[in-house]
């Protein structure tokens, strides 16, 4: 018997996680000088890295030879600080994703079901799997979470929930009292895990507060990045808060070290950077207005975003997307969500938006 046929059928029948097209692949393919590219595809920062977290990556660099603290004593410190909680309440990981995988593997495998929108983060559908786990996909209602239909889904063997506020792709939002409401109304053996990788792109009328909650509902799993406003995605760092017992539970199944030097140092410094993360939100949210604006004079339709992205439908948007790529200018495709007829762009510098829509106005011709 082959090797690989050894492996769990459901393991061998994953489609790989698809990233956004990097630059440099871009030039090799087309014969474009990297300069000239713009990448709208990853939802990165377009300010790039947080001043104070640039400043002590450079300080760390000597200590490179060393292992990193397994423990994230400094960074847990930090936001233990920052969000009024027990630092045996935090989990750090290696990008948001590694707390995402580590709520599967601590909750689900064969016998078990998550439940999850329709049009959710692809890492949900991708953990679950992995596991052996059952997927349970709600449809969207208006390209969002319907909570009551998800609360209907939720089976005997149901052990996670995912939800993320914003959602990725689609930047729908749903309010705070309405979360908080469906997390009260789950069993107490159903883990919910609310991933808020965009929450501080939120609008302030609409932001909420959800770190209260974790007193109130322990089943709920909270999940934050330093990749979107901090400007980390290079370096992959996120955490996780939750009831202590939980978080014993993830430092079961995590990696020793998950975190990087580099990364550990760079988010605790970016967690008190509030000029750098203030000027973000404020050029996202320009970026966002201008976007809109084009798309309407463009009459394309576009799904309202709470992210720093937007989602926009487009005929033929495969074609579009590879006119785009000519042009030198990376959007992302999402077919892969279920979306084959919409793609997402990020927002990006004025110059950068600027850019894109031009492309896509010619590309549209």
């Amino acid at each position: 018997m082959d090797l690989c046929e050894q492996s769990p059928s459901y393991v061998r029948a994953i489609a790989p996680y698809q990233p956004g097209k990097p630059i440099s692949e871009l030039a090799r393919e087309m014969g474009l000088k990297e300069k000239n590219i713009i990448k709208l595809a990853s939802n990165e920062n377009p300010l790039g890295v947080s001043p104070r977290a640039k400043a002590a990556i450079k300080k760390q660099i000597a200590e490179l030879g060393r292992y990193p603290d397994g423990n994230a004593f400094d960074l847990r410190a930090a936001l233990a600080k920052r969000y009024k909680v027990p630092d045996g309440c935090i989990v750090v990981g290696n990008g948001s994703n590694d707390l995402l995988e580590m709520a599967a593997s601590v909750f689900l495998g064969p016998g078990t079901s998550a439940v999850y929108s329709q049009h959710c983060f692809a890492v949900y559908p991708l953990a679950t799997q992995a596991r052996g786990a059952r997927a349970i996909e709600v449809p969207t209602k208006n390209w969002g979470h319907d909570l009551r239909a998800m609360r209907a889904a939720i089976a005997a063997d149901t052990r996670v929930v995912f939800i993320a506020n914003p959602n990725n792709p689609t930047g729908t939002f749903v309010s705070g009292t309405a979360l908080e409401e469906f997390i009260g109304d789950l069993p107490r053996d159903v883990a919910v895990v609310i991933d808020e990788a965009y929450t501080e792109y939120l609008p302030p009328d609409v932001r909420y507060d959800s770190v209260p909650w974790l007193k109130k509902h322990p089943n709920f799993i909270l999940t934050r990045t330093f990749s979107k406003v901090y400007g980390l995605a290079g370096l992959r760092v996120g955490f996780g808060l939750m009831q202590p017992e939980v978080a014993d539970l993830f430092n079961r199944v995590r990696q020793p070290f998950n975190v990087n030097s580099l990364a550990l140092a760079a988010a605790t410094a970016a967690l008190g950077d509030t000029e750098f993360v203030a000027k973000s939100i404020k050029m996202n949210r320009a970026g966002m207005e201008t976007l809109e604006r084009a798309f309407r004079a463009l009459g394309l339709e576009y799904i309202p975003s709470h992210a720093n992205f937007v989602t926009f439908r487009v005929s033929q948007a495969a074609t579009v997307y590879q006119k785009l790529l000519r042009q030198g200018v990376i959007v992302r495709p999402i077919a892969g969500y279920g979306m084959p007829e919409h793609l997402r762009v990020t927002i990006g510098t004025p110059k950068e938006n600027t850019r894109f829509l031009a492309a896509l106005e010619a590309a549209l011709d």
